[in-house]
């Protein structure tokens, strides 16, 4: 099969295409043939020597894929309602920037009806992430408020539509107006330029005072204390990346004085049966959001993903501008 290889750590340039033997289906697993990857955060770190593969993981790059069922496990497919020929897409640890990739059962999806290859690989890592962060971790109920940090990202563009879905009130940060209004379009109630307005005061001043009950937060380090200042009573911190830094120095007496929790997570290294029941809620609860029109996929640019240079390369590349609006996807 075709793969797109990290050659050695370094700037986009450094993924190239290549020839691996195809990957085989292990008990619990299906073989996919890939139609098109979706490309994320991680995998950038991942090409920069910042993201260690977790163990048993496939070192290529990649951690979501869209495609068809070509083999696997039949009693697990049974199981699950799957069956080869069918169209999936899948969260995976690691492999899905090639042509063929294996995926846990438990953490395939139908393709949602109507819905292309390339929108279908823009779905399990934002929407098992944000399900897992924004409505487990985070507890987030109809009526309280929601500020998603980047609201174009991947990440932001999915927790707003969801947000909104499940009846909250969405503030989202963005960088410029352009962006802004993007994310007002996607639904958001309001939205912040971060380089022109501190977040903290204008979510205070959005609430009443009150300040948000549930956070979103990709930056962490300087934010993490302006986070804190714009908690409401009970409200819940929830970090899912380091963008600015591993360290914060906060106002611990705010914690204690409003019984604010701060929690965090990383998706990739946890086990298929926490990663399977995300997949569960999502088929019950959002699927049917998905192929009802209610949310809908926002993908910015669709590489082909080899050639020279690669697709990947580019799409990384871009990535790397923060430019984008929404999701970053490769085809094969």
């Amino acid at each position: 099969m075709k793969a797109i290889e990290i050659t050695s750590f370094g700037a986009p340039e450094v993924l190239r295409e290549a020839e691996r033997p195809a990957p085989v289906a292990g008990a619990g697993e299906v073989l996919i043939r890939v139609a098109a990857s979706g490309v994320n955060r991680p995998d950038v770190l991942q090409r920069t020597g910042n993201y260690p593969v977790p163990p048993g993981a496939s070192d290529l790059p990649g951690l979501e894929v869209a495609g068809e069922i070509v083999s696997g496990d039949a009693a697990a497919m049974k199981d699950a309602g799957f069956a080869v020929g069918d169209r999936v897409c899948a969260l995976i640890a690691g492999g899905g920037y090639a042509q063929l990739c294996t995926a846990p059962v438990a953490q395939c999806l139908p393709v949602p009806k109507g819905w292309s290859d390339a929108e279908a690989a823009s779905l399990p890592e934002t929407f098992f992430t944000v399900w897992s962060n924004v409505f487990d971790r985070g507890r987030l109920q109809k009526g309280e408020t929601l500020l998603i940090q980047g609201g174009t990202s991947g990440i932001g563009v999915t927790a707003i539509q969801l947000g909104k879905a499940f009846g909250a009130t969405v503030i989202a940060t963005a960088g410029s107006d352009e962006k802004c209004e993007a994310c007002r379009k996607l639904g958001a109630d309001h939205a912040i330029n971060y380089k022109t307005a501190d977040f903290s005061e204008e979510a205070k001043r959005l609430t009443g005072g009150k300040g948000v009950d549930v956070i979103l937060d990709m930056v962490a380090g300087a934010y993490a204390p302006r986070e804190i200042e714009c908690l409401a009573e009970d409200g819940r911190l929830v970090i899912i990346a380091v963008q600015g830094g591993t360290k914060s120095e906060f106002n611990a007496g705010l914690v204690l004085r409003r019984r604010l929790t701060i929690t965090g997570s990383t998706l990739r290294p946890r086990p298929v049966a926490f990663k399977g029941a995300i997949a569960k809620s999502l088929r019950e609860k959002v699927w049917p959001l998905l192929e009802s029109g209610a949310v809908k996929p926002v993908i910015h640019s669709v590489f082909a993903a080899g050639g020279e240079p690669s697709g990947a390369a580019q799409a990384h590349a871009l990535m790397e501008t923060n430019q984008h609006i929404g999701k970053i996807v490769l085809t094969w």
